[in-house]
C-alpha cells in the first residue's frame, strides 16, 4: 500500500536542507530503484519553483511500505527529522486513483 509521507521543516531550515539533502535523496533514489516511490518533493516557502534564500516549508513523499509502522519507521529514520529539519512528521495510508 502507498503512504504519504509529510514533513514541515522549521523555520530556517534551508542551510540545514543543504546540509543533509545527499543522505535525504540517497533513501529516495533507493525506494525509486525498488520501484517503491510514487512522487517526492518540497513545498516551496513562497509561490515560486526556485524560492531562493526563502527555502522550503516541508516535504512531501508517496511511497509503498508494506505496512503503516513500516512507513513510520522508515519516516523516522529520514536524515531530515534527525538533522532537526523537520519539526513533525506525518505518515498516513494513501490510496493512488489517478493516474491509473
Amino acid at each position: 500500500m502507498f503512504y504519504a509521507i509529510t514533513g514541515r521543516d522549521v523555520a530556517d531550515s534551508l542551510a540545514q536542507r543543504l546540509a543533509n539533502r545527499p543522505a535525504h535523496l540517497a533513501r529516495l533514489n533507493q525506494l525509486q530503484a525498488e520501484g517503491r516511490l510514487l512522487l517526492a518533493g518540497p513545498f516551496p516557502a513562497i509561490d515560486s519553483p526556485d524560492p531562493g534564500p526563502a527555502g522550503f516549508s516541508g516535504s512531501l513523499i508517496v511511497a509503498e511500505f508494506a505496512d503503516l509502522a513500516a512507513a513510520q519507521a522508515w519516516a523516522d529514520a529520514d536524515p531530515y527529522l534527525v538533522a532537526g529539519v523537520y519539526e513533525n512528521v506525518d505518515v498516513r495510508p494513501f490510496k493512488r486513483v489517478l493516474p491509473a
